[in-house]
């Protein structure tokens, strides 16, 4: 049996979610199952559709509801879409309880807690549920330093250069 890795992508700059896709597909080039829960992102049908060809060894979950993004809806959407996240969030805990994939991703869970949706302790138990199953990684733009010593590995993206903005 593998011991677990837990792995984070954070940073101000783009490419987290691209970088979590891309392990997803070598641990399924690998014949691993993967899963990737996406908070946050809001209902972009468009964004990662392509991933639905890669069933069923990739599967796809998302939990909002809302079209929008959740930072750009009324503080009532907000509390109702916090609902659908918190589903989401169960639906991981549940997935790691029940060993249902090798690799498991959650796409913007860091954004949680800098959103008060979740706790740092929150993440912290779910990365403690088990201690004999696959990969872990998580995205966001925010790491928080009580999360460093329970990640095996850590990647800062930040822009180094990006396009002008066109007036």
């Amino acid at each position: 049996m593998e011991q677990k890795l837990v792995q984070v992508y954070y940073g101000m700059g783009k490419g987290k979610t691209t970088a979590a896709v891309g392990q997803c597909i070598r641990a399924a080039s690998r014949g691993k199952t993967v899963i990737i829960i996406q908070f946050l992102k809001g209902k972009d049908p468009e964004e990662f559709s392509f991933l639905g060809k890669l069933e069923p060894d990739i599967k796809l979950f998302r939990f909002d509801k809302a079209e929008e993004e959740y930072q750009n809806l009324t503080e009532e959407q907000q509390n109702e879409e916090k609902k659908n996240i918190l589903n989401g969030f169960n639906f991981a805990r549940k997935v790691i309880e029940t060993g249902e994939c090798d690799v498991l991703v959650l796409d913007e869970v860091l954004g949680l807690v800098d959103e008060g949706i979740i706790t740092v302790d929150d993440i912290v138990n779910l990365i403690n549920l088990r201690d004999d199953y696959f990969k872990l990684v998580m995205t966001g733009q925010n790491l928080a330093p009580e999360l460093v010593d329970y990640v095996d590995i850590i990647s800062e993206i930040r822009p180094i250069k990006e396009p002008p903005v066109l007036p």
